[in-house]
């Protein structure tokens, strides 16, 4: 067995970073070091290191919890250096990854603020997860009226956001002449650059309206679609590490093998050349946007609430249950892929196939809890607005009914067989009181505003929700399926 550190690289069995470390600068600042991003962003970073390219765009890692204490200790005690393992259902490959090379203090805003001010960065990214961008789902806008947004607004020079620490880098750089860096989102919510931007303009606009509006007119907030089913490390996961390929790391990824990048080209002071190593640089990524939150992460939930409620534990365990695959096929055939635009260069249908095809992957070892993790900030984004569309369309919206009952179901708390659910959403009390309330009053659920908005009003969604809802906790998740694939 052999740690994983920069000294021991050349005694790693698997392949390590074929490039000079030490030749590294730091470029991007990223907040969020968790597994999408290690899987994803330094990933495509460190295939371009090995080219001999993107040497001056290395991460430097930043966190704004003080949980990310945690995760700086663990890769600081291996160099920030992690291995990545590969899964397809045939094989699993293995990578140590070195496109990091710094993770400052976590929480810590002075020192993160001084080095977004550096020259040197030219990006700061962003996976901080659909959650943490602040947004009122009464009105899908940013809001700035969050105690946390409210307090860095009333004390700029000390954020505690990174909303508030881009601010600050921002204003440090318009101060002393130095262009300014570009904001790049990755995370899985619908124009994740205008969502940003927004953020960062309001966050600067409590304080200084001034900056808020040069940051308006002079930094780039490219959108960008992304994707890589990544599931979250256990103990499983570290040892096999241990007993497959022999490397020793307290924090390994393991992913899927299939990954994808589109990405708007804006980027004024300069971006690594990403292009070289698959990722597609676009004009405009909504397409590619809309097709991966409907059609994957939608079909995300549509596989992962009947599953918690039959006691299935992973993602492929799901896509093997007949009841579960048939359905998201029914509700992806007839409800989402139909309401889906155009995507250049892409059949909706072979993309759905090969969604299905990933889901299906038993290495992976994805949770059915993961999926249904965080459904108050996912469901307005991935089948909310499917339900919406279909609506104005006056088109039924029987199995995305059927799906919002199942998520209202799960969220009361308890599973078909009687087994406790432990709480699984930042919201999860409000949510059990709403899922509770509506076994005899359906509307107790659809009119939490914040989430549904005036989709839930629709007597349209309204009927076959209460309908489905009634039949999950009369007959229980099988029957309830069986009698909708009935048609």
């Amino acid at each position: 067995m052999t740690k994983l550190n920069q000294a021991n690289l050349d005694r790693i069995p698997v392949p390590t970073p074929g490039y000079d470390r030490t030749a590294l600068r730091g470029g991007i600042v990223h907040f969020g070091l968790g597994n999408f991003h290690r899987a994803h962003q330094a990933v495509y970073l460190d295939r371009l290191m090995t080219l001999g390219q993107g040497q001056d765009f290395a991460i430097v890692g930043a966190g704004v919890m003080p949980s990310d204490a945690r995760m700086r200790d663990v890769l600081a005690g291996q160099d920030y250096l992690y291995t990545v393992v590969e899964q397809s259902a045939e094989a699993s490959q293995a990578r140590v990854i070195g496109a990091m090379i710094d993770h400052l203090p976590a929480a810590d805003g002075a020192a993160i603020v001084a080095r977004l001010a550096d020259p040197a960065i030219r990006i700061a990214s962003l996976t901080i997860t659909e959650g943490g961008y602040f947004i009122d789902a009464k009105t899908g806008h940013f809001d700035p009226a969050h105690p946390a947004i409210a307090a860095d607004g009333a004390n700029p020079a000390a954020p505690k956001t990174v909303f508030g620490m881009l601010v600050a880098g921002l204003k440090a750089r318009r101060d002393a002449g130095v262009p300014p860096f570009t904001v790049m989102s990755c995370d899985n919510i619908p124009h994740n650059g205008h969502v940003t931007r927004e953020a960062v303009v309001e966050t600067a606009r409590l304080s200084d309206p001034a900056l808020a509006d040069w940051i308006a007119a002079n930094v780039a907030f490219p959108n960008g679609m992304v994707d890589r089913i990544t599931p979250a490390t256990s103990d499983r996961e570290r040892r096999m590490i241990r007993e497959d390929f022999g490397v020793e790391d307290a924090s390994p990824v393991f992913a899927e093998d299939f990954i994808q990048w589109v990405l708007e080209d804006d980027f004024p002071q300069g971006r690594p050349p990403l292009e070289q190593v698959g990722v597609e640089f676009v004009d405009d990524v909504t397409p590619w946007e809309m097709m991966k939150i409907r059609i994957l992460n939608g079909g995300h939930a549509v596989i992962a609430y009947p599953s918690g409620l039959m006691d299935i534990h992973f993602v492929h365990e799901g896509m093997q249950n007949p009841l579960v695959r048939a359905f998201l096929d029914k509700v992806e055939a007839e409800e989402i892929i139909p309401v889906v635009p155009p995507v250049p260069g892409t059949d909706l249908n072979a993309y759905y196939a090969k969604v299905a095809e990933r889901c299906a992957n038993p290495k992976i070892g994805d949770t059915i809890r993961r999926l249904c993790l965080d459904g108050s900030n996912r469901q307005p984004k991935f089948i909310i607005p499917t339900i919406a569309d279909r609506l104005a369309r006056d088109l039924p919206v029987e199995g995305l009914a059927l799906e919002s009952a199942l998520w209202c179901r799960y969220c009361a708390g308890t599973t078909d067989s009687g087994a406790e659910i432990a709480p699984n959403d930042p919201n999860w009390d409000r949510l059990t009181a709403a899922a509770q309330a509506a076994r005899s009053e359906p509307a107790a659920w659809l009119g939490m505003a914040e989430i549904y908005g005036e989709t839930g009003r629709d007597p349209r969604l309204a009927e076959p929700f209460a309908r489905w809802l009634a039949m999950l906790w009369d007959q229980g998740t099988e029957a309830t399926l069986r009698h909708y694939l009935r048609g």
